[in-house]
């Protein structure tokens, strides 16, 4: 009776100890031993190590913890290389069993559904892809013939079919599972032809519209399990959306943005990693205007508080600093005033410039960029001074007269006007302009408002030209001088 108490109660303890993790991994490979495994998973475009094991003589190890995994695509990591993948989905206690001769093909798996139709797929894939081979070298060789290689794409085509054919298959079936997430994420959306106009008319605007509404289809962007796969699908699809979709023009996509964020917001984990995603997006835009966009992001979803459950008081202090920075020159807003002493000690201010246009130029007379692009600078000032009525007011760095004075002798430039940074009696100029490197130019109209920052010199040319054309009613007068406002 005795003995059978405490089996009993042995019974009862291992059962309360399994109960109580929330994930237990079990695994055997054949040709694995003695040796230490690691755990790892994907998150966007990084993986990190998650558990650590230990395998026995018989290839077998286990992991386990109280904390559980989230869903995604997870691997095995021995000596330093990543042997093979799985899915973490809805069960964490399972268990696989293969052999290190083929871990796909003789993978063996028990207790969960979701990995049995992800080494299905992968199965199917494999022999596909040796299928589909003797057509692959076909289109690969660009000496055959062309009806031999139209022939051949579309064998490679219906093989691929079958392949599609499978995964949408297990999308009906198993729609929750990882898998079916992951072989979901990667159908395409299938726009529709656009129908007439009461006129008669193709509506040309059909297309566009139909493919913004109904990109996401097959990509929840509230589900996390998105974030930890073996390509960064969740971060690539924002950014094809945002890039291919709209304009870009900084109110355009600030409303676009709006709309996933939206989405994003009901998970916590992609509503954290689609601002982060964003705001890294737009932290130093390759196209001019477009750091507008952080600024709005950072008022809406870090000022507000709305990140707080992730970001510490120092990840938001950096944050504000540079969000702060930007949005004193974001294009469109009047540039602050500066006023610094010339050569001679004498105060000369930025907005006392009565050009139609003003160059501001912040250069560091130790700066070998700077000498690359000033001479660039000199010669379209000469150049175009008069036809476009521009002035330049040029900041150096240095606080050397010296070096101010030689450089400005070195580099002819007696045509600007030249201030020394330093002996300012504003505030500093990196607190008044985004001017973190050197050389940096910004351009205001005749009400210091900024028009343009941050291109190469070589293009103010174009740029000069373009707004010139754009903007009539502010077109120099021939010869020069800036045309009476409401004439």
């Amino acid at each position: 009776m005795r003995s059978y108490f405490f089996a009993f109660f042995f019974f009862i303890t291992i059962v309360s100890l399994a109960q109580n993790k929330a994930y237990n991994l079990q695994f055997k490979v054949d040709g694995w031993k003695d040796t230490t495994v690691y755990l790892g998973h994907y998150y966007s475009e990084s993986t990190y190590l998650r558990d650590t094991a230990r395998i026995n003589g018989q290839g077998e190890f286990f992991f386990d913890g109280k904390k559980t995994l989230d869903r995604g695509v997870y691997f095995l990591v021995l000596n330093k290389v990543k042997m093979f993948e799985f899915v973490v989905g809805q069960d964490k206690d399972f268990k696989l069993e293969t052999n290190s001769a083929n871990y796909v093909k003789d993978m063996k798996v028990t207790g969960d559904i979701d990995n049995q139709l992800f080494f299905a797929n992968w199965r199917t894939s494999m022999a596909l892809q040796e299928e589909a081979d003797p057509f692959t070298k076909i289109l690969k060789d660009s000496t055959t013939a062309a009806d031999k290689r139209n022939a051949a794409r579309e064998q490679v085509n219906k093989i691929r079919e079958k392949l599609l054919v499978q995964q949408r298959d297990i999308i009906s079936k198993h729609p929750t599972t990882t898998s079916a997430i992951l072989f979901k994420s990667s159908q395409e959306v299938v726009v529709p032809d656009p129908p007439k106009l009461p006129n008669g008319k193709t509506d040309s605007t059909f297309q566009l519209r139909w493919y913004r509404a109904h990109f996401f289809d097959n990509f929840n962007l509230a589900d996390d399990a998105l974030i930890r796969m073996p390509q960064p699908v969740y971060s690539q699809k924002l950014n094809e959306y945002l890039d291919k979709l709209y304009i870009p023009q900084a109110d355009t996509l600030i409303k676009a943005i709006d709309k996933l964020v939206s989405v994003a917001k009901k998970n916590q984990e992609t509503y954290k990693y689609t601002v982060f995603t964003l705001m890294r997006k737009f932290q130093e835009p390759e196209i001019m205007g477009l750091d507008a966009v952080y600024v709005d992001i950072y008022d809406k979803y870090v000022a507000t508080g709305e990140m707080d459950f992730w970001m510490n008081d120092s990840h938001k202090k950096n944050v504000k600093e540079y969000a702060e920075r930007l949005r004193t020159s974001l294009i469109g807003k009047v540039g602050a005033n500066l006023v610094m002493q010339d050569l001679n000690l004498q105060p000369k201010s930025l907005h006392a410039m009565k050009n139609r246009f003003t160059i501001l130029f912040i250069y560091d007379p130790d700066c070998g960029h700077c000498k690359k692009e000033t001479p660039k600078l000199v010669s379209f000032f000469e150049q175009n001074k008069t036809k476009y009525d521009v002035g330049v007011y040029a900041v150096c760095l240095d606080s050397s007269l010296v070096k101010m004075k030689k450089y400005i002798t070195e580099m002819k430039l007696g045509g600007f006007t030249n201030v020394n940074g330093p002996r300012t009696y504003t505030k500093p100029y990196n607190q008044l302009y985004d001017a973190v490197t050197t050389p940096s130019m910004f351009i205001l109209d005749e009400n210091k408002k900024i028009i343009g920052k941050k291109f190469p010199t070589e293009n103010l040319e174009n740029f000069f030209a373009n707004y010139v054309k754009y903007h009539p009613a502010s077109a120099p007068k021939p010869g020069g001088g800036t045309k009476p406002k409401g004439s």
